[in-house]
């Protein structure tokens, strides 16, 4: 009887724990796991504008694994973390972040040397943005 009472408890804490775990689980745009990506996808747009800076490529994907080994670490799965990449609702969004940063930091569409400024300056302050740039 004691040896039945003492599974069933563990088995009725286990499946509180995991439901638990599972109600706890932020959204993925919650995360630091989506500055991340915004940090990513603005290195990106500024590399592509500017003709004097580029990527630091295996950095950039060094990056990339490791905010997929965040989200593993915070419980998300494989097919969880392509949905929220995949995600047109998400994507949208981050542009929209994307452009506000931008526009905040005096970058100016269709202004090349804007965008340059910008990456100057974030390769400047060691921010996440400029530690994925370097100046041609």
């Amino acid at each position: 009887m004691r040896l039945t009472t003492l599974v069933l408890g563990a088995a009725i804490a286990l499946s509180m724990a995991t439901t638990t775990a599972a109600v706890a689980k932020p959204h993925l745009r919650d995360t630091p796991i989506d500055d991340g990506l915004l940090a990513l996808g603005l290195a990106d747009e500024i590399r592509n504008a500017c003709p004097s800076i580029s990527a630091r490529m295996i950095r950039a994907l060094g990056y990339l694994n490791g905010l997929k080994s965040q989200a593993h670490a915070l419980g998300y799965t494989d097919a969880e973390i392509d949905a929220y990449r995949k995600s047109d609702t998400e994507k949208a969004r981050l542009k929209k972040r994307g452009k506000a940063y931008l526009a905040a930091n005096g970058v100016v569409v269709g202004q090349p040397e804007t965008y340059c400024a910008l990456g100057r300056n974030e390769i400047e302050k060691s921010s996440q943005i400029g530690s994925l740039l370097r100046v041609n």
